[in-house]
């Protein structure tokens, strides 16, 4: 029999009320789900107690600010909020939850002082009920895309202030969520501040049942540049010194073909030159391979402890959590997720690193940010024509060294002076002594 949580709330609609209702009869499949996944290497079996609202690590004394995020790069990307907010409370401690399996591997190296990661529960009741008696947060921060119901519901019953920031939605997002209009407007309205990346989103948020959503800088030109192990970079250095080097961040299967072509072309200019291949998924190491293979290209593989030599023409880095280290090596870089559905990856990791970017025409989930870097000449678009292994190879091939570092810092330093009214107006939100 399942518990009764309580979950009824005045004046929700039908849709909330219809899930809220049947959650708690979802945990048993919820366990079920995690032990799957961790039988696949889906998840953590070390940390996937997490997920069921078991905490790993203990809660610090005093103010305890709350953020999630779905996964690696949208956590990276609350690096600056979390870092003004740390310098404008240094009493403060954060909390920061994800659900991508990745985002546990890498955050340690890469997350200011004073904040913890864990793996935010499952919608269950129970869970969440576990997870926030552990905690007990004073403000609960939910970024981008990632809404919870159950869990939102649960915070807000328990009169703990609720903030969605950074939120961006593309028209397709909107006309999903249109759908289930009236739960996301009941969960919109227990949001005491919401603020959009930027103008369609303040609009779909606002038709969604938001009230008073304000507009907000991307937080993701203001981070600061990915970790790397100072001494394994240095050994890359050496091992391809000479070489001209481009990365291919965060691909996918339709990124990797338009590159492997381009590739073919630049090795005709310049025989010596090396293409390093990061995809989004490691687990496509195996596909990956296999096209290089096919496509008669000599390679190594990162995750299988190959190392570099003059002979391999490119370089598998299958692992996770090591784009600062390719960023600083390459001379320029293509992001990936722009020619197939994915709409884009952040290019900011790379612009903050000195890395000029290159992309494919599908950027919807960035276009603010390429449009801003485009005009500035920190960018260029490949079309995806049948010309665009070629147009791709000659932009290899005419890269210098550097982006233009002083339009880069100067797009850094203004987002950067931007988040310190959104640090205040969150720090504001806390409790008073």
């Amino acid at each position: 029999m399942a518990k009764d949580h309580g979950c009824e709330f005045v004046g929700l609609g039908w849709q909330l009320r219809l899930y809220l209702a049947i959650r708690p009869w979802l945990q048993p499949l919820m366990h079920r789900l995690v032990a799957r996944r961790v039988a696949r290497g889906k998840d953590h079996s070390s940390r996937a107690q997490e997920k069921f609202g078991y905490s790993t690590q203990q809660r610090p004394e005093g103010h305890l600010v709350w953020c999630h995020a779905v996964g690696l790069g949208e956590v990276l990307a609350l690096r600056p909020l979390l870092s003004a907010m740390g310098k404008t409370r240094p009493d403060v401690h954060f909390l920061v939850t994800s659900t991508a399996r990745s985002s546990g591997q890498v955050l340690s190296q890469n997350l200011p002082p004073r904040v913890i990661h864990q793996f935010l529960p499952l919608d269950g009741p129970d869970f969440v009920a576990r997870f926030l008696d552990h905690w007990q947060p004073d403000v609960s921060i939910w970024s981008e895309q990632d809404l919870w119901p159950g869990a939102i519901c649960d915070v807000f019953k328990r009169e703990i202030p609720l903030a969605y920031i950074n939120a961006r939605l593309t028209k397709a997002g909107f006309e999903k969520r249109r759908k289930l209009r009236s739960g996301y407007r009941n969960l919109m309205q227990m949001f005491k501040f919401v603020a959009a990346q930027d103008d369609p989103t303040v609009r779909y948020l606002s038709c969604l049942g938001a009230a008073s959503v304000q507009k907000m800088a991307s937080l993701k030109p203001a981070a600061t540049p990915l970790s790397v192990d100072e001494g394994e970079l240095a050994a890359l250095r050496a091992s391809i010194a000479g070489r001209r080097v481009w990365l291919v961040a965060s691909s996918h299967a339709p990124d990797e073909k338009v590159a492997l072509a381009a590739h073919v072309r630049v090795l005709e200019a310049d025989p010596s030159a090396l293409m390093i291949v990061v995809p989004r998924e490691p687990d496509r190491g195996d596909e990956l391979c296999a096209a290089l293979q096919e496509a008669g290209l000599r390679f190594a593989r990162r995750s299988k402890g190959q190392s570099l030599s003059i002979s391999q023409q490119v370089f598998v880095a299958d692992t996770i959590g090591e784009l600062g280290l390719w960023y600083r090596l390459a001379q320029i870089a293509l992001i990936g997720g722009s020619y197939g559905e994915t709409e884009g990856h952040n290019p900011w990791e790379a612009v903050t690193l000195g890395c000029p970017v290159l992309s494919g025409p599908n950027t919807d989930n960035f276009a603010s940010d390429y449009e801003l870097l485009q005009d500035r000449g920190l960018a260029k678009c490949i079309a995806r024509t049948s010309k665009a292994p070629e147009h791709l190879a000659v932009q290899v091939l005419q890269a210098g060294c550097e982006v233009q570092s002083d339009q880069a810092e100067a797009l850094v330093a203004s987002a950067r002076e931007a988040i310190m009214p959104l640090a205040r107006k969150l720090l504001a939100m806390l409790p008073n002594e």
